[in-house]
């Protein structure tokens, strides 16, 4: 990492570009428009309370990723998640109920907090607590779902709370996609996407990026198909072996290099829609993100973790405020070790040195 390089201004003018790109995107859409104005807004004063708090020593990071679900209707291979018993059928009875994420929630927004990615599981399994994150303006909430459960009460809480922005789980074509999540479960995102574009929501779309449909999800041909769908967000996130079994899945150096120019000409041919890909533009940042650089994540019961493929803890957000678990001894040590900035041949760079950041978190205990 450079010794130049300044983690606040990036991550600034990385919101910055979020927010440039998401006007473009909101341009012929009235209702996304004007939420986009009030939200730019939100997000300078989210700013000025993220650089107040840096001048007291205290580095608050502008993103959270919440997975408020442990319960997922379908049984996708490979899931990291499910191979890890953070994921079944049901939901865990230690899961944190609606007023405890709404908390937490209002508790970002104080903290200077604007992007908050809802994640589960399946997070649509939570009706209401959605419901309850659409009435907080000052956050914008992505929500990534596996499409599978949007029905017309979800399209008019979408359509009523512009700060709900789905994001639909899909592998590429119809057969890498039923292969991986399921018979028929394409197709039920196709009827999703019409729902969606036919009521003027923004949506997008994550792409789990494998060495088996990279060169699909890449190419022309399939990013014209969803963007005639009406996806104007694109997540390619990098797969993250569960086993030995599945490292083949995981793409390699030269594959990776493929995505990167592809990802070049995708901005350039289809500009306005906003591409982020993961963790590819780790690259610019100085190094992983997580652990509190640029995000944390929380998982259902509430425990404060450096990511979700790192489920190390020292915190619970059922004991402590969100304050005081973005500065857990455990993200101190890491951001203060060199794992963030380490080699990684997989799609996360603390899931494959987990050694390390069990070390560390075994120093806590």
């Amino acid at each position: 990492m450079s010794a130049n390089f300044e983690l606040d201004k990036y991550l600034n003018d990385g919101i910055e570009d979020i927010l440039r790109d998401m006007k473009k995107i909101a341009l012929h859409n009235p209702s996304m428009s004007v939420f986009m104005i009030k939200f730019a807004l939100a997000c300078k004063k989210a700013e000025n309370k993220r650089k107040k708090a840096d001048l007291k020593g205290e580095h608050i990071p502008p993103f959270l990723i919440a997975s408020i679900s442990s319960a997922c209707n379908l049984h996708c291979k490979g899931c990291y998640a499910r191979q890890n018993n953070i994921c079944a059928d049901d939901k865990s009875a230690y899961e944190l109920s609606d007023s405890e994420w709404v908390s937490i929630f209002k508790q970002a927004v104080k903290l200077g907090i604007s992007f908050i990615l809802l994640a589960g599981g399946e997070p649509l399994l939570r009706r209401k607590l959605i419901a309850s994150a659409g009435k907080i303006k000052d956050i914008l909430f992505p929500v990534f779902t596996n499409g599978t459960l949007i029905d017309g009460e979800f399209i008019h809480m979408f359509s009523k709370n512009r700060n709900l922005v789905p994001i639909i789980s899909i592998e590429g074509g119809e057969d890498v996609t039923d292969e991986r999540r399921g018979d028929g479960v394409y197709e039920t995102l196709l009827l999703s996407m019409d729902k969606l574009k036919k009521n003027e929501i923004i949506f997008g779309a994550s792409i789990t990026v494998t060495s088996k449909n990279i060169e699909q999800i890449a190419s022309d041909i399939f990013m014209d198909e969803i963007y005639s769908k009406g996806s104007r967000i694109i997540f390619y996130i990098e797969y993250v072996p569960t086993d030995i079994h599945t490292i083949n899945l995981a793409i390699d150096d030269a594959q990776r290099k493929f995505l990167e120019d592809r990802l070049v000409a995708l901005r350039e041919k289809f500009t306005d829609i906003l591409f982020v890909s993961f963790p590819g533009d780790e690259k610019l940042s100085g190094g992983c993100l997580a652990a509190g650089r640029g995000f944390i994540h929380i998982n259902s019961t509430g425990a404060a973790e450096p990511c979700p493929f790192s489920p190390y803890s020292d915190t619970n957000l059922r004991n402590i405020t969100l304050k005081k678990a973005l500065s857990s001894p455990l993200f101190k040590k890491i951001r203060n070790t060199d794992v963030l900035t380490q080699e990684h041949t997989g799609g996360c760079v603390l899931f494959e040195h987990k050694d390390i950041v069990s070390s560390l978190a075994e120093e806590n205990q």
